[in-house]
């Protein structure tokens, strides 16, 4: 399939979300870079999201680009049956809100369908159907109930991932499943009810320890207790107190890496040149390579790495990649204002077609930027616009 050279798969398509944080509006944010029309409905004042400090200050501005905004007050009479006609005409419904919320205000997927056939009602939830379908979830409680806090930190201190990873994965899943469902109501013409859920998002993320369980008998141990599936793969102090890491992953690397860094004993064993012999001596083999790393400056390390082809990284903190010179030079970041008028440069959808990434960089909306321009184009008059501002339904 040729994919067109504007880079927008998804033009053409309308999208409406009533979502808050992450899960929800990483959906959107997939959908709109794509080129769908997202239109992101907001309580009077704008969605809480904006508004969080701390670890969550980054949150609406990275998730929210290319999104209108219509603000309404879903609890009043006149807001509701004002949301419902944009849904109408909708091709996909996001939410994440607790379960329960949405059906008590008369959003739930039969209300909506039974308006909108063809809708395609995408629900981020904690959980899929089942005992724990009932409770409200957050990323960290997926994370420790699903095994990954465990896999993260060290035995007896369960640590979530550095980044709210099973949010932004469930949202993918969301996506995924809202793509095939458009599939099918091309066949069918009806849409349907697409869930995606944390707790089973961070499952099948711990699968392969739960596969490894089955193949070899044994738990697996923590990432930083484990026995590695290799004798060289690990972080690595340089002469200028620099970190980096290397991997060596295959038996064709092996004597690359050892012709590299001159372990020519290594090199002429036979005993090594299958990889698990090398794991079973990996004791005796990483503290050879740590004192001669030790003793090698981090650039002259990385470049002798790079001119291998060996797998190497430098150890990077996330405010050190707005000058990766990968991303300046690929589109990999692209250039936002935000809301307060910062102008700075977030990650872009990590995605090429035909080798080219998606070009949308609409900044984050203010709080009801576009409640009038997409009322009116629903040709609603100007005067009925006027007079339900002033009665708080809408906000601009």
């Amino acid at each position: 399939m040729t994919i067109s050279t504007n880079t927008s798969p998804l033009r053409g398509l309308k999208v409406i979300e009533f979502s808050h944080m992450i899960m929800g509006p990483s959906v959107g944010l997939i959908l709109a870079d794509l080129g769908a029309e997202v239109i992101k409905v907001e309580p009077i004042g704008g969605d809480k999201t904006r508004r969080l400090k701390g670890a969550g200050a980054g949150y609406f501005p990275m998730f929210n680009r290319n999104k209108k905004s219509v603000c309404i007050d879903l609890k009043s009479e006149k807001g509701a049956k004002l949301a419902k006609r944009l849904i109408k005409t909708a091709d996909i419904f996001i939410e994440n809100m607790r379960p329960g919320a949405l059906d008590k205000l008369g959003f739930g997927y039969e209300t909506l369908s039974s308006e909108n056939p063809a809708l395609i009602y995408c629900s981020e939830k904690g959980f899929l159907s089942g005992p724990y379908e009932h409770r409200t979830a957050l990323d960290e409680i997926a994370q420790m109930m699903g095994g990954l806090a465990y896999m993260t930190g060290p035995p007896g201190r369960p640590l979530r991932a550095g980044a709210s990873v099973i949010d932004i994965t469930g949202g993918m899943f969301g996506v995924i499943g809202i793509l095939a469902a458009l599939r099918e109501r091309d066949s069918t013409g009806k849409g349907c009810q697409v869930t995606a859920s944390l707790f089973e998002t961070t499952v099948f993320m711990v699968g392969q320890h739960m596969a490894q369980k089955s193949v070899t008998g044994e738990a697996a141990k923590p990432m930083p207790a484990r026995t590695s599936a290799w004798a060289i793969y690990d972080v690595f102090d340089t002469l200028d107190e620099e970190k980096i890491f290397v991997g060596v992953v295959s038996d064709t690397q092996w004597p690359v890496f050892c012709k590299t860094f001159d372990f020519e004993d290594w090199l002429n064993d036979k005993t090594l040149k299958e990889n698990n012999a090398r794991v079973a001596r990996r004791d005796e083999i990483i503290p050879i390579v740590r004192d001669a790393f030790a003793h090698i400056e981090k650039q002259k390390l990385l470049d002798a790495l790079e001119k291998a082809g060996l797998p190497y990284a430098p150890i990077a903190r996330p405010e050190d990649l707005f000058e990766d010179p990968h991303l300046s030079q690929s589109g990999g970041l692209i250039d936002i204002t935000l809301p307060d008028g910062t102008d700075t440069r977030l990650p872009a959808l990590p995605i090429e077609f035909d080798q080219k990434r998606p070009s949308r960089n609409a900044n984050p909306p203010q709080p009801g930027a576009d409640t009038r321009s997409v009322l009116e184009a629903f040709d609603i008059d100007k005067e009925e616009i006027e007079k339900m501002i002033s009665e708080t339904v809408i906000g601009t």
